[in-house]
């Protein structure tokens, strides 16, 4: 990573964040948080409470360590994060952050990614990597270090660049190097706020709705605007730079935003899906979406078959993510259907008509068995059969929008 990368995240550390906030909420997202390295990478068999070692390569002000040693600590585990970064700023946020909440399972290094086998941090069964990979001058060479580094029965969680959803990013960024050139970071900061108000509405970056990280703060601004190194991807370029890595591509996040029939509903044009491969239905979805600005994936360097939890038996335990179950019972009761949103997009998906009378048993500890013999209990029509199909569509919907993981008993 350049230089003049290390000293914009001295200057903006990324994402803005204040370590007293560690008081009254953990940040989680995708990717990283357990429940999700255990359903997309463990086949939902791994055991947090055993030894379990996790890099976070770029790990800026801390969102990933924080939320990865958190949960561990909570597991009652003996896991590290060791935390990997450029910028001593960052870093001491991330620190900062640690210490509020007494967290001693970070390892903190200072490092480039590219350093990795220099540094002699070992092997781990899971690495983070988000918004790293496209500001490296060769992606191909950080992707190939991180592979290195990861265990055999290992993966990890990526996010880069989307090329469509950024749509008006690079010719504004060309624009303000030709207006500006080199001037002080501060200095562009202000001329770019003064330009973004003088864009003409037919401007792609104006015209772009799912572009709003520079309303936010000057970090956010220069993340996006002013960055001296970034590329974006799109689903092909991302399939040729894993192949390039020997690395399976396990999942995007969701997983409904990469299927064609989430946009498509016309079943003459639905039916020219038939045969088409699962990366080629992900490509396919990316064009007609249009707005997807990232992409979040797991990949390892076993197929998806062997890494991807499924819900085959009594034995499952299914798990939701961040939603409360009884409560989403209520929402849907009426008319079984999930509304909800991908980057402006409004979508509504059906449920099936078990959903409600399902979805406040699921908890994180009862078993998909568990769930079908109370209801049984209660209507004796709910076999085993009936509700397994009843399931399987509500898991289609939920499991699509990665709101609804699996795991099983260790």
């Amino acid at each position: 990573m350049s230089d003049k990368v290390r000293d914009q995240y001295e200057a903006y550390p990324y994402p803005p964040r204040d370590p007293a906030d560690e008081a009254r909420r953990l940040i989680v997202g995708s990717p990283s948080s357990l429940l999700e390295i255990n359903h997309y990478l463990f086949a939902g068999r791994r055991n947090f409470a055993q030894p379990f070692r996790a890099l976070v390569a770029g790990g800026g002000t801390g969102d990933a360590t924080i939320m990865l040693a958190q949960q561990l600590a909570d597991a009652g585990g003996a896991g590290e994060v060791v935390y990997l970064d450029l910028s001593a700023t960052s870093r001491g946020i991330a620190e900062a952050r640690a210490e509020v909440r007494g967290l001693t399972n970070i390892r903190f290094v200072s490092g480039s990614l590219l350093e990795l086998e220099k540094l002699g941090l070992g092997s781990f069964d899971y690495i983070d990597c988000c918004g790293v990979l496209h500001h490296l001058a060769e992606p191909e060479a950080g992707l190939a270090m991180l592979t290195d580094a990861l265990a055999e029965d290992g993966g990890m969680g990526l996010m880069v660049y989307g090329s469509y959803g950024r749509s008006g990013v690079y010719l504004l960024q060309a624009v303000l190097r030709a207006l500006i050139g080199e001037r002080p970071l501060a200095e562009k900061v202000s001329f770019t706020r003064r330009l973004l108000t003088n864009l003409p509405p037919t401007n792609l970056f104006a015209r772009n709705p799912v572009l709003r990280d520079h309303t936010g703060s000057d970090a956010e601004l220069v993340d996006l605007l002013l960055h001296s190194q970034d590329r974006a991807y799109t689903v092909e370029e991302i399939a040729a730079l894993l192949r390039g890595a020997g690395l399976n591509l396990i999942s995007f996040i969701e997983p409904l935003r990469y299927e064609p029939a989430t946009y498509l509903k016309d079943p003459v044009l639905l039916r020219q899906l038939g045969g088409v491969t699962p990366e080629d239905r992900a490509a396919l979805a990316e064009k007609l979406a249009g707005n997807m600005k990232t992409h979040v994936f797991y990949v390892s360097k076993k197929p998806a078959a062997d890494t991807l939890a499924w819900p085959d038996g009594p034995a499952a335990i299914p798990c939701l993510r961040v939603l409360d179950g009884a409560k989403l019972a209520k929402a849907v009761q009426r008319d079984l259907v999930l509304k909800g949103e991908f980057d402006g997009l409004p979508l509504k998906f059906p449920l099936p008509r078990l959903a409600s009378a399902v979805l406040p048993w699921i908890d994180g500890r009862t078993s998909l068995g568990e769930i079908q013999s109370a209801l049984q209990n209660l209507d004796p029509r709910q076999d085993w059969d009936h509700f397994k199909a009843q399931f399987d569509q509500l898991y289609q919907v939920l499991g699509g929008l990665n709101h609804l993981l699996i795991r099983y008993p260790v």
